[in-house]
């Protein structure tokens, strides 16, 4: 009996040190990318996109009026703005001068045009926020831009 007891403690206290310690990480969460929503619509009419640091997506929709078209360009750009950790039109801008990046528009997830950027908690990346349809790629930007430093999360590190 006491052997019994002894060996299960042994092997319990065997697996609790086996457990790695994983690194914790902000995300966003549905709550968090409503606000995102509203600031932006606040902001400009348009189709909005939010994913999560996984490149999942939390939140998507178009306001009145804005072309159906704009919601896929809008996670397009979210995408884009999560994978390169950099807002989208600083990122078309310098593919552009890059000769060895000519490529990158044949990838159908990318989408080099202003209007996504990646969302910072500190110096950690939490999602992205991609907007489409406000007028042009820097009214998309500046939309993006102004919703998240409402929720005080940055858009470059």
């Amino acid at each position: 009996m006491h052997r019994t007891a002894l060996f299960l403690s042994l092997a319990v206290c065997t697996a609790a040190l086996a457990t790695p310690q994983l690194p914790r990480h902000a995300t966003l969460d549905l709550h968090t990318a409503r606000q995102l929503a509203d600031a932006s619509l606040t902001h400009c009419s348009a189709a909005l996109t939010v994913l999560d640091r996984g490149g999942n997506l939390l939140l998507g929709l178009r306001a009145d009026g804005v072309g159906p078209h704009n919601s896929l360009a809008s996670q397009r750009k979210a995408f884009t703005a999560l994978s390169t950790k950099t807002p989208t039109r600083l990122f078309a801008e310098r593919a552009r001068n890059n000769p060895e990046a000519a490529n990158l528009n044949s990838l159908p997830e990318l989408l080099l045009l202003g209007g996504g950027v990646p969302l910072f908690a500190d110096a950690e990346l939490v999602g992205a926020l991609g907007i489409a349809g406000a007028g042009g790629a820097a009214q998309d930007e500046s939309c993006a831009i102004q919703a998240a430093e409402q929720l005080g999360l940055k858009t470059s590190l």
